[in-house]
């Protein structure tokens, strides 16, 4: 069994940033909280920290941080019935999608936060390998496309969002003045978020074609969207970031009516409690409006 002191220790060491900041906030001295860590080592027989060249948990200390959270949101819903038990604050490691952020995310789950005082840990992954993180035990929620839950956790349909393959007009004047032919996509740049990301692969295969591309690569939504709008290449921009700019005319629409519909799925850990299923709730009927993008 678990010896929940030796948990606190790694929690504290990695929410601190260090051996001396979590002896602080725990009370004890660097070398007490290094000892503490070192007999959760020696009782596991694996470490649970890198130190060096950044400090961080290993696969086995991050799959020990995911239990500490959901430890954390079971006393949090007994502390209902039991007040000392409750905690000042509650911190729960999602993934989510980098478009999911840069748009919707904050206005759907921002006052749930702040009532509950939870307190987020997000890792941003590319919505069609989200899953990944929850599989391995890295995070206690996560945000994708995909809808099969992993064992012992459930899924839910939240909505989805619409991306299109959107350029500014001098762009597609010069790479592509007779529309999206096979012929230009092999040597108009093109933009993607990631190497993960196969949203440009999808619209490319939708138009029939499968060969190579030159490409950008930019893991960030906003940046994205502003190597659209320099000119530097097409890509696939949510309606959320699109629609304002295809309305002022500083993007337009490389194949109108051709968008891709991504479906986002919430799932959680069915062990997560009260806390986790009004979480729940208050993402199926906020994030539903904010969802809704205006045809």
């Amino acid at each position: 069994m678990l010896d929940y002191k030796l948990l606190e220790a790694l929690v504290t060491v990695i929410e601190a940033g260090g051996f001396e900041r979590a002896g602080v906030a725990l009370g004890l001295s660097q070398s007490a909280v290094s000892q503490r860590i070192k007999l959760l080592e020696a009782r596991l027989g694996q470490p649970v920290l890198i130190r060096s060249p950044t400090l961080q948990a290993t696969p086995t200390g991050q799959r020990l941080l995911n239990h500490a959270q959901q430890v954390q949101l079971l006393e949090r819903d007994l502390g209902r019935t039991l007040p000392g038990l409750n905690a000042d604050r509650t911190r729960l490691r999602i993934a989510l999608n980098a478009d999911s952020l840069a748009t919707w995310w904050a206005d759907a789950i921002g006052e749930f936060c702040r009532e509950e005082g939870l307190l987020l840990d997000l890792v941003i992954e590319d919505q069609d390998i989200g899953l990944r993180r929850m599989r391995e035990g890295d995070v206690a929620a996560c945000l994708c496309s995909g809808d099969q839950p992993v064992a012992g956790a459930r899924s839910t349909l939240l909505g989805h969002m619409t991306y299109r393959a959107l350029a500014r007009p001098d762009y597609l004047a010069h790479h592509f003045p007779e529309g999206p032919q096979q012929a230009a996509f092999r040597d108009a740049p093109a933009i993607v978020f990631g190497p993960d990301d196969q949203l440009q692969h999808r619209f490319l295969a939708q138009r029939g074609y499968h060969g190579r591309f030159p490409y950008h690569l930019c893991p960030s939504s906003e940046g994205f969207v502003r190597l659209a709008q320099a000119g530097m290449g097409y890509g696939m921009i949510p309606d959320h970031q699109g629609h304002p700019l295809v309305a002022s005319g500083d993007l337009a629409d490389l194949a109108p009516g051709e968008g891709i519909a991504v479906n986002l799925y919430w799932h959680y850990w069915r062990h997560g409690g009260d806390f986790m299923e009004r979480l729940t709730s208050t993402l199926i009927r906020k994030a539903q409006r904010c969802l809704q993008v205006p045809g």
